[in-house]
Parts: structure tokens; C-alpha cells; sequence
């Protein structure tokens, strides 16, 4: 699996606005509606029910929101770098700027834990989070994200 199988340009974004949790699930649900045709508001509720469950940050400021929707066929993510961070609850307590949100089918199982585990193989990575802080541009950030698989790969 890689993350070119997963994300598509157009679903990375950067945004300034995003000022609580919920705007930002609102922020996901309009890219997800755009870029793969999702459901708005069941991808907001799913968001929201998932982190119900327990905060989906993971520390050094970067969150993994995920969720499982009914009539989707594969596997789909959204990334957005926030311009100014925002509380998410993170297990560090650290405000989050960079956001690897995840949609799976309702029955995905495995294919679900094994994207999940590449995203965050993917955002654990130092250098990739240093590099995604200080661009800008939404292409240059999908080229890191993908890069930066592709170089572990060789």
C-alpha cells in the first residue's frame, strides 16, 4: 500500500481557519465531499463518534482523525497543515498543525489498520513533519508526503 493509493493531490490542503475541532471536522467533511464525492455530514458525525472514543492526536503536533463510512469502496485520506495550531486533545497535550485524516469502508478491517499504520509510520517521521511545517504549497506538500514513502521503499 502506498500513500499515492490513498491520497490524491487535491485533498491536501492548507488552511488559517480552523479555530476549534469541530470546524476542522467540518473543514475535512467539505474535502472529503469535494475530492471523493463523501458524504459531508456522515463524515462529520463518523468524526466525531471516532474521537468520542478517544482523541485521535498523537503527539508532536500531529493529529490522525479516521473513520469508517458506509458506501465507500477504498480507502481515502485528506491532509491539511494548519497555519496556526489548534488544541486537539493530543496525547502530549501539544496543539496540532498537521492533520492525516483517514475514510475507510465500514468493512475494511485490516486494509483500514494497515493504511492507518502507514500514515503514521509516515507522520512519525521528523524530517517529514519539518518539511510539511515550512512549505506552503499544497503540490510541494503532496510531492513530501509521497516522497518521503518512496525513499524508505528504495
Amino acid at each position: 500500500m502506498k500513500l499515492t493509493s490513498l491520497l490524491r493531490p487535491a485533498a491536501v490542503k492548507v488552511l488559517g481557519n480552523a479555530t476549534s475541532k469541530k470546524r476542522l471536522f467540518q473543514d475535512l467533511g467539505d474535502i472529503g465531499l469535494q475530492v471523493y464525492g463523501l458524504d459531508q455530514q456522515e463524515t462529520i458525525d463518523a468524526l466525531q463518534e471516532r474521537e468520542s472514543l478517544g482523541p485521535t492526536g498523537v503527539g508532536y503536533g500531529v493529529a490522525l482523525p479516521h473513520a469508517r463510512l458506509e458506501g465507500l469502496d477504498s480507502i481515502v485520506g485528506v491532509f491539511i497543515r494548519l497555519d496556526r495550531p489548534l488544541d486537539f486533545d493530543a496525547v502530549d497535550r501539544q496543539p496540532v498543525d498537521l492533520v492525516f485524516a483517514l475514510f475507510a469502508p465500514k468493512d475494511s478491517g485490516v486494509e483500514h489498520l494497515k493504511a492507518l499504520a502507514l500514515v503514521s509510520r509516515t507522520m512519525r517521521d521528523a524530517a517529514t513533519c519539518a518539511k510539511l511545517r515550512a512549505n506552503n504549497d499544497p503540490a510541494t506538500l503532496y510531492a513530501v508526503l509521497t516522497e518521503s514513502q518512496s525513499s524508505k521503499a528504495a
